[in-house]
Formats: C-alpha cells, sequence, structure tokens
C-alpha cells in the first residue's frame, strides 16, 4: 500500500522537479504567478517547501539529493543580492561597486523605479523567499558553506510573501512589466534587480548594455567615434601667433583645470561612424570604457523607447510606460558622488564639473564646455554654450551702458532744459493734476524728476540705441559661429534627424480612434475601410479651437490686470491730492509709481506660473504627435503668454500713458469720476525706466534666484518627509544593504529634470528687457550680466546637485529659440526706434534747436513745449476749490503743442505739433532703414562658418579618404597574396576536405572547398556587410503562443 501511494508522489514530485527547474531558468521575481502555482501544488501534496522536506514518510534519498542541490543553487542565486554591496570585504571600494551589478564588473547603464504593494506575510525559513533569479540566471562564485549557513541564520526572521495582487490593476501592471522586461532581456540587455522586503514600497530595476548589444545599437544610430587617426591643429605663425600665445597665456587663469580634456585640445582626431565591420580602425582599449557613460545610457535609452508591449496592453516604450504608471520613472545614474575625493584619487566627471562649474567660487572660469557635453549630451552643453556667448557679449554692451550713463551724470548740469525747470525765476504756473482738490503749482517743484530723467535721456542715448541694434545682430552671428565650431568639434556635421516614436497621448488616442473604426467596420460589413494611421485635423480640431479662445483669454486678463493697476494709480493719485498733509502731497508722484510697479511685479509673477500651466494644458489638446512637436508649440504658446504678461505694463507707460489724456477744459475721464494719468513734466521716460527697471530686477532675483533655489529645496523636503511617514518598518531580513544607500537611491531622491525649455525661457525674457528697451534704461546690460553670472552656476549647482542625470540627447542647435531671439532682434529695432521719437523729447529738442531757436540753442525750450489755457475754461467743479495763489492766476500751463486761448483755432493742435510728429515718423524710418543696412552689413562681414573650421573640414575629408583607399589596397593586395599562386584543385580539396582554411576570411572558412570546384574566383570573396538592421527587426512583435511566451523569460 505505501508503494501504491509513494509511486505516484514520486512521479509527481519528479514532474513538479521538472517545473521548478524549468521556472529556475527563467528570468523571474518573487512575484511571478509560476511560482504561486507551484507553492499551492506543493501543500496539495503535502509538501513543506518551506523546510525543504515531505510530509509523507516515503521519500527518497535520490528525490533528498535533487532537493538539496536546488536548494544549495537557490541560495547561491540570492545571497549575493542580500550582501549586494556592503559586504565587509568590498567596503575599500563601495563608491566604484555602487555603480555596478552585484558582480562588480557589469556598470549600470540605466535604472527602471516602479511601485509594488505586498498584501501578507509568513514566517519560515529562507528557502521560499530565495527563489529568485537575479542577474539573468548568473551565479556568482566563490560562496561556501559558511556564507550560506550565515544568510540563512539572517534570514530566520519574518519573510514577506506575495500570495497575489492586491487589485486587479496591479496585476495587469505586473504582467504589463514581465512581458516588457523579457523583451528587454531578448534585446540583449542585462537585468538586475532587487529584493522587495517590505508590504510596500519602491523597487529599483537595473540595466546593463553589453559589447554586442552597444555596437549593434552605435551602427545602428550611426554614433561618431573617434578613429585611430589623427592631426595635430595648424598653429599660427608671425604676429598674429605671437598674439594668440599671448592671449592663451592671459587667458590661463580663467581656464577650467579639467585634465583629460585639456591634453587633447592641440590634436584632433577623425570621427567616423561606428561600423562593426571596421572595429580596427577604433583605438579600443578597453570595451568597457569605449563608449562613454552619456553614450551607454542613450543606447539603452533608445532600446527602452522602442521596445513594445504588444500582448499586454498595446503601447510601445518607456515613456508610454510611465505616463501609465507601470514604472514610476527611468534614469540614468551619475557618476558617483558630487564631493571630492579621497587623497589619491582621481575625480570622477561629476566631482570635476562640481569643482570647477557647479560652485560661485569658480565665477570667473570658463565653462568647461565640452565636459558639460560629455556629461549631460549635446542639447544641455549648446544650451550652457550659448548662455556663455550670451554672458560674455554683454561685457562690452554693459561697458557701453555704464559710458551713458557716466555722460549723463556728467553733463546734466550744463542741460539747458533742466536748468530752466529748477529755475525758480522762471515761474511756469502749471495747471491743476486732478479736478477740484488739486491747485495749480509751479515746474520747478519737478525739479529732480527733470534732473534723473536726463540721466537716461540724454543725446548719447540714441547712439546706444544704435549700438545695441547692431550687438543684437552680432550676437547672433557669434552664436552661429560658436555652434558651427561645437558641431565639428563633437562630431554633429552632417548628423541626420533621428526617428521620434510618438507620444503616450497621442497613442492612446490613436488606438482609441482605432477601435471605433473597427466597431463600425463591424456593423456596415459589406464597406471595406482603410486601418487609422494617424489624427487628422479633424481629430485635433476641437483642441485648436480651446487653444484659440483660450489665449484670447489670457490676453484678455493680461489687459484686465494692466487696466486694474492704472485704475489704482489714479484712485490713489486723486486721494493722496485730497490729504490735507503737505508732505503726502508733495510724493504723490513718486509713491503711486512706486506701489504701482511692484503691484504690477507681484501680478506678473502670479501670471507667469499660470500661463505655464496653461500652456502645458494648451499643448496637450492639440496632440502633437512626437516630443519634438510638442516641445516647439509649447515654447511658442508659453512664450507669447509670457512676452505680453511680461511687457504689457511696459508697452502701456512708453506708448499710451498721457496720450489719451485729454487737456485742460476737456479732459478724459475713466467711469465719469477719475481724470486719466499724465506723463510727469520730465516725459514718460523715466517713469518708462523705473518700470522696466524693477520688473527686470524683481523677476531676476525673485523668479530666476530664490525660486530656482527654494523650490526645489522645498520639494525634496516635502518628499524626504512623505517617503518618511509613509515607509513601514523594515524587516531584519534586509540584511546588509540597508547599512548605506546605493547610487540608484541617492539619484532616486533627486528632483527629476523636466526640459530646458525654463531656463531659455528666463533668459529670452531677460534678453528682451536688454534689447527691446534699452533706450529707456542703458544699466539693463549691466544687471543682466550680474544676473547672468550668477544665473550659469545656479543652473550648474542645480544640473550636478539637485537633479537626476537626464539622458544625453544630440542637438545641432538650439532650434526654435535661434528664431525667437532672431524676432526679438528685428522687433528691438523698431520698438527703439518709436521709444527714442515718441517717449523721449530727442526729437522736440532737435527740432526747436535748429528751426524755431533764434539763437541756435537750446533756451527757451521749456517755454516753447508748454501751451496756454483760461483758467475761466475749467468746467464746472474741475477748477481748484481753494487756492494758495488767489485770484491772479488767469492762465496755467500744460505741456502740449496748442494753439493758444487767444487764437483763432484756440485749443487745436499747433502747426508745430504737425511738424514734430512728421519729424517723429521720419526719424522712425530713417533709424530702421540705417540699423537695419547696417546690421546686414555685420552679418556679411561676419561669416558664419570660421576659416579655421572650414580648413579642419576639408583636410579630415582629404584624411578620411586616405584611410578608407589604403584599407581598400590593403585588402586587395592580400587577396591577390593568397590566390596568386593556385594549386591543384583535387590536391587541395583532399588536403583541406572538411577543415577551414586557416588564412581566408571569415566567408570563405565557412565554406569548404570540393572536388567538383574548379577554382576559387572572385566570387567567393568576402561579401559586403548588408546594411544595418531596420528599426522593426529589433522590436519583437511576440505571439500569444505558450511557446513563445516562455521563450520571452529566458535569462541571457
Amino acid at each position: 500500500m505505501a508503494q501504491d501511494i509513494s509511486s505516484p508522489c514520486a512521479e509527481t514530485w519528479n514532474g513538479v522537479m521538472e517545473r521548478v527547474s524549468t521556472a529556475m531558468s527563467e528570468s523571474s521575481s518573487i512575484h511571478s504567478d509560476r511560482f504561486h502555482s507551484l507553492s499551492k501544488e506543493f501543500s496539495e501534496m503535502g509538501l513543506d517547501l518551506r523546510h525543504r522536506r515531505l510530509e509523507d514518510p516515503t521519500f527518497y534519498p535520490e528525490q533528498r539529493a535533487e532537493m538539496s542541490v536546488m536548494e544549495q543553487s537557490a541560495d547561491d542565486i540570492k545571497l549575493p543580492v542580500v550582501n549586494n554591496f556592503m559586504d565587509p570585504d568590498r567596503e575599500r571600494d563601495c563608491e566604484a561597486k555602487r555603480l555596478y551589478f552585484a558582480d562588480g564588473k557589469r556598470k549600470v547603464d540605466y535604472v527602471l523605479v516602479y511601485n509594488y504593494r505586498r498584501r501578507t506575510s509568513s514566517r519560515g525559513s529562507p528557502g521560499l523567499h530565495r527563489l529568485s533569479i537575479i542577474s539573468n540566471g548568473s551565479f556568482p562564485a566563490g560562496l561556501g558553506a559558511k556564507d550560506v549557513e550565515e544568510a540563512g541564520k539572517a534570514d530566520q526572521e519574518e519573510v514577506v510573501v506575495d500570495v497575489g495582487p492586491l487589485d486587479p490593476a496591479e496585476g495587469e501592471k505586473r504582467m504589463v512589466r514581465e512581458e516588457f522586461e523579457a523583451s528587454l532581456l531578448e534585446a540583449g540587455l542585462e537585468i538586475e534587480r532587487d529584493k522587495e522586503h517590505k508590504l510596500h514600497g519602491h523597487a529599483f530595476i537595473r540595466l546593463h548594455a553589453p559589447w554586442a548589444v552597444l555596437s549593434r545599437e552605435a551602427e545602428f544610430l550611426k554614433i561618431k567615434v573617434p578613429t585611430k587617426k589623427s592631426y595635430d591643429l595648424k598653429e599660427e605663425k608671425g604676429f598674429a601667433g605671437t598674439m594668440s600665445a599671448v592671449w592663451r597665456k592671459l587667458n590661463q587663469p580663467f581656464q577650467p583645470n579639467v585634465p583629460h580634456l585639456q591634453d587633447q585640445s592641440r590634436t584632433k582626431f577623425l570621427s567616423h561612424c561606428f561600423s562593426r565591420d571596421k572595429l580596427h580602425l577604433y583605438n579600443i582599449q578597453s570595451k568597457d570604457t569605449f563608449f562613454d557613460n552619456a553614450t551607454r545610457s542613450r543606447i539603452v535609452h533608445e532600446i527602452l523607447r522602442r521596445t513594445a508591449c504588444t500582448r499586454t496592453c498595446q503601447t510601445m516604450g518607456i515613456t508610454t510606460l510611465i505616463a501609465k504608471g507601470i514604472y514610476e520613472s527611468a534614469f540614468p545614474l551619475h557618476d558617483g558622488d558630487c564631493k571630492g575625493p579621497a587623497k589619491g584619487e582621481e575625480r570622477n566627471d561629476r566631482q570635476i564639473l562640481h569643482d570647477e562649474w557647479a560652485r560661485y567660487g569658480a565665477f570667473f572660469k570658463h565653462q568647461p564646455i565640452d565636459l558639460i557635453r560629455k556629461y549631460f549630451g549635446e542639447k544641455i552643453g549648446l544650451y550652457f554654450a550659448w548662455l556663455g556667448v550670451y554672458t560674455q557679449l554683454l561685457i562690452p554692451a554693459s561697458i557701453v551702458g555704464i559710458t551713458v550713463f557716466f555722460y549723463g551724470c556728467a553733463t546734466v548740469d550744463t542741460n539747458v532744459p533742466s536748468m530752466e525747470m529748477c529755475d525758480e525765476m522762471q515761474n511756469f504756473t502749471m495747471c491743476p493734476l486732478c479736478d477740484g482738490a488739486c491747485d495749480f503749482w509751479h515746474l520747478s517743484t519737478a525739479c529732480g524728476t527733470a534732473r534723473a530723467s536726463y540721466l537716461f535721456d540724454n543725446p548719447a542715448t540714441v547712439f546706444f540705441s544704435i549700438f545695441m541694434s547692431l550687438w543684437v545682430v552680432t550676437f547672433l552671428e557669434q552664436w552661429k559661429r560658436r555652434q558651427i565650431s561645437l558641431n565639428h568639434s563633437w562630431d554633429l556635421t552632417g548628423m541626420e534627424e533621428e526617428e521620434e516614436h510618438p507620444r503616450p497621448k497621442y497613442e492612446t488616442i490613436l488606438l482609441q480612434k482605432r477601435q471605433r473604426q473597427k466597431k463600425k467596420k463591424t456593423k456596415k460589413k459589406n464597406k471595406s475601410e482603410i486601418g487609422v494611421e494617424k489624427l487628422t485635423w479633424k481629430d485635433r480640431t476641437p483642441g485648436y479651437f480651446i487653444n484659440i479662445s483660450s489665449i484670447l483669454l489670457m490676453f484678455g486678463v493680461t489687459f484686465s490686470a494692466v487696466f486694474g493697476v492704472i485704475i489704482y494709480r489714479i484712485t490713489v493719485s486723486a486721494l493722496m491730492a485730497m490729504s490735507p498733509d503737505p508732505g503726502t502731497k508733495s510724493n504723490v508722484r513718486v509713491t503711486v509709481t512706486a506701489t504701482a510697479v511692484i503691484i504690477n511685479l507681484v501680478v506678473i509673477l502670479i501670471l507667469d506660473e499660470i500661463y505655464g500651466a496653461v500652456a502645458v494644458w494648451l499643448t496637450e489638446l492639440e496632440i502633437p504627435k512626437t516630443e519634438t512637436n510638442f516641445e516647439e508649440r509649447l515654447i511658442l504658446k508659453a512664450f507669447l503668454l509670457k512676452f505680453m504678461n511680461a511687457y504689457a505694463p511696459i508697452f502701456y507707460v512708453a506708448f499710451f500713458k498721457g496720450r489719451f489724456a485729454g487737456r485742460p477744459g476737456d479732459y478724459v475721464y475713466v467711469f465719469n469720476d477719475y481724470r486719466m494719468e499724465e506723463c510727469a513734466p520730465g516725459g514718460c521716460l523715466i517713469e518708462l525706466c523705473i518700470q522696466l527697471s524693477i520688473i527686470m530686477l524683481g523677476k531676476q532675483l525673485i523668479q530666476n534666484n530664490i525660486f530656482e533655489i527654494g523650490i526645489p529645496k522645498l520639494k525634496k523636503l516635502y518628499r524626504t518627509l512623505k517617503e518618511k511617514d509613509r515607509a513601514p518598518e523594515p524587516s531584519e531580513n534586509e540584511g546588509p544593504q540597508s547599512k548605506g544607500p546605493q547610487q540608484w537611491n541617492l539619484d532616486y531622491d533627486l528632483e527629476r529634470f523636466e526640459g530646458l525649455t525654463p531656463e531659455y525661457m528666463e533668459m529670452i525674457i531677460q534678453f528682451g528687457f536688454v534689447s527691446l528697451f534699452v533706450a529707456s534704461f542703458p544699466l539693463a546690460p549691466l544687471f543682466a550680466l550680474l544676473n547672468n553670472v550668477i544665473e550659469i552656476r545656479l543652473d550648474a549647482k542645480k544640473f550636478v546637485t539637485e537633479l537626476r542625470r537626464p539622458v544625453a540627447v544630440r542637438a545641432k542647435d538650439i532650434g526654435i529659440w535661434f528664431n525667437i531671439l532672431s524676432g526679438m532682434g528685428k522687433f528691438s529695432v523698431i520698438i527703439n526706434a518709436f521709444v527714442i521719437s515718441f517717449t523721449s523729447d530727442f526729437i522736440p529738442r532737435l527740432m526747436y534747436q535748429y528751426m524755431y531757436s533764434d539763437t541756435g540753442t537750446m533756451h527757451g525750450f521749456i517755454d516753447h513745449t508748454l501751451s496756454y489755457f483760461n483758467v475761466t475754461n475749467f468746467k464746472t467743479g474741475s477748477s481748484p476749490i481753494a487756492t494758495q495763489y488767489g485770484h491772479e492766476v488767469t492762465v496755467c500751463r500744460y505741456k502740449d503743442y496748442r494753439e493758444p486761448p487767444w487764437a483763432s483755432e484756440s485749443y487745436q493742435f499747433s502747426k508745430q505739433y504737425w511738424s514734430i510728429l512728421a519729424a517723429r515718423l521720419a526719424f522712425v524710418i530713417l533709424f530702421q532703414n540705417l540699423v537695419m543696412f547696417l546690421g546686414v552689413l555685420v552679418a556679411w562681414v561676419i561669416p558664419d562658418v570660421p576659416k579655421n573650421i572650414s580648413e579642419q573640414l576639408k583636410k579630415e575629408k582629404t584624411l578620411l579618404v586616405d584611410v578608407f583607399m589604403r584599407e581598400e589596397k590593403e585588402k586587395l593586395h592580400l587577396i591577390q597574396s593568397l590566390f596568386s599562386k593556385d594549386p591543384p584543385v583535387q590536391a587541395l580539396a583532399h588536403a583541406h576536405a572538411g577543415a577551414q582554411l586557416p588564412n581566408l576570411p571569415r566567408p570563405l572558412q565557412q565554406t569548404p572547398l570540393r572536388p567538383g570546384d574548379l577554382s576559387v574566383t572572385t566570387s567567393a570573396l568576402p561579401r559586403p556587410r548588408p546594411r544595418a538592421a531596420s528599426f522593426s527587426q529589433f522590436t519583437r512583435q511576440p505571439s500569444m503562443s505558450p511557446k513563445n511566451e516562455a521563450a520571452k523569460h529566458t535569462a541571457v
């Protein structure tokens, strides 16, 4: 009877053991549904898997030995992960091991993070939870019985066992992850995963790309790599060479201390697209270090981006999986800690960037642009290179602006109009500034305003405006030259546009459309419909409609905010004018202007944040197909909204304030009670200067610096507190791994990289302040320069220490930002022309001196600009209620060009008004055409491609042709030497039948000669290698068969 029972039991046990062996060979995790089914079958049979024994007394010794082998294998698999990196023998090189797999050899190229939740727990031995296969089934050697015994004792505590998903959504996510990771294994990547110790938390999956994958993908992506062939850059001779050497000597203290890049400054290696057929051309000293970390991560990211999950969720790429919550994030690792290494150790790239670039103490040094590109990729490298060129060219603009300002300070005491305004003997009695409560006043009380206005509104201002317009053209031309130089040194010349994958939302909406079309097709079987390949304009029409209406609404909000500030200025001015305190009355204009500008600044900062979120939402509604399309549309919307928000108050002061106020006796009123505000006696330019300076400095100080420093730190603090509160108490079986965080844990705690759009937007808005209204504020370039010196180090510190490492993205230029800069440069010419002609008094002063002055000087200019008004013509209630001048005032003055009350056409515009208006319009046309012509001349004088770069491109092309021609000649000579003497065919066939020919190329070795062959002809020569595999060849389309399902979980 015992034999009858034991025999079926033995057969069942053998079958189960075979399934365990199959499951153990798979790339599995503790979550695997196969292990759940195995555990249930063990319990139904009376097998206690936790203690590795049979409850039935009939237990064969062979089966017991087989189980002991399986137990040892499972322990060998799991133990290196429990003692992952904090083994006492490895603490000396812990810093380096944090970037590698458990074997300490394979580098971690990418990290995937997902959230998991477990349901129940049970107590037992480590046997159950050690069924996790790690690192594609590779078993680290060197683990003895003592190690196994110690690890077994450490794991005798509570063990968390996954008995099933918490809900169907979690189970579906798990299935998608399993399929995705199996596809990554098929693509050649190697995977290492963490043990899930807690009830819930974050799990990290580490990816490594071996040489076969790197070389295949590098050839597919056409990545250029340096060859063995190099040449020395041509050195200048004579006087130019001497000056160049002197300049390098003087510039040496400002160069960053980057060891590897300095050694290769005068040597250029030829670059060529990587090819597995030409490995002999490259200087491959080590396959592990031939591709740098940024290139390795970019290759892995490309694989992640194109890997499909067709069986479970019909999606493609890691971006879609992150959007659907399958994974929480994916990122490459930083190169270790950013702090300095110990004595005698070499600094990694991150530490060099931190010491030589991301410190405020290094503000006087040039940026290590080549190292930035090597570490972060070409796109981020181009941003910092552009920011560096922009900041450097702000130095001459700042010098000229300071010169103009000091010129105004030096000549203010000799300025005749200011002297006339400050002269109390002139006794210009001005009309009241408000109705009823305001009294007449003397023009001499505005002496301080007039003198301050001259500091920014003097003859040198016109020269400065022309200079800044040419400066914009020079800056753009200089950046084009710099960009081409970087393209050459970074091997970006001839770079082709890479294929982009659709965005997750685009895929989702396209899938929904296909499903709708499929339902319609089933209803109408007679009509054959073509499958939906892309979204059309009809699908985007609702989004376009919402975009247009929302942008118009945002414009209305901006104008409403500006109008609200205008109402504030009018009402506060009237209320302060009614005050009985004489000190309050005298400071009305200064107080109202300062408070109104501060309110404007606060509104601008608030609306900036709102408009940024609105721009993202509106762009999502358009359903762009690719990330490039999404980014370009987002940039245009964000720039349009933020441009209007930042410059609307400035445009009002520059071109609208005081233009529609009316005249005494016929003022324009708001809400029938409040009079429209007028410009100060010295003109609106001083108010424009105050408005521009406060908004510019406020945005730079608060938004660009305080927000960039404070908000990331607050987010990090909030995330840390949130994780600390939610994290359950870890069990003791977590082992030594919990003693210290790994690099992927440290990088996960950093802020996610959101793109360069906010960084560019800050600088573009600042560029507008520097170029558009620079005629009213010559010190704008100086404040921009001081801000950018801090901004570069602030951004550098953020990228090196506070952000996760972004994927290295290739880019040839700064994209649409250059078009925006070019457009703003042309727009600045028009704006500055109108500011000089209409906002300042430059044209009226010029016209008076050369047309209306009897002496040809500026004496009498103030009297010429003031018109007369008869106080008896005031409307009822608008004249002063109480006046200190009594009844002696019969005529008051106001600033305008109108006919006097005794003229036949009283209070109408005079001939001087129309003459000055014509002169202003003529100046705008002349200024615009002159500056445009000079700009074209500067662009023509400065070539886009530097001469040395053009010569190097020609030389490199010639050298590459020589290299390949020499290689072809060597191949031809080798082939001719091999087949110059042909032995008899029969003897050759008998001598080498079934064997490989040692000296022939591989294709000839694989096909041995047969006696029937007459001769070895050139048709048997090595065939050319086929072109790189297409995108679809690397994206496997799995079927639904069980055989294919098992193959997908096989470890590499």
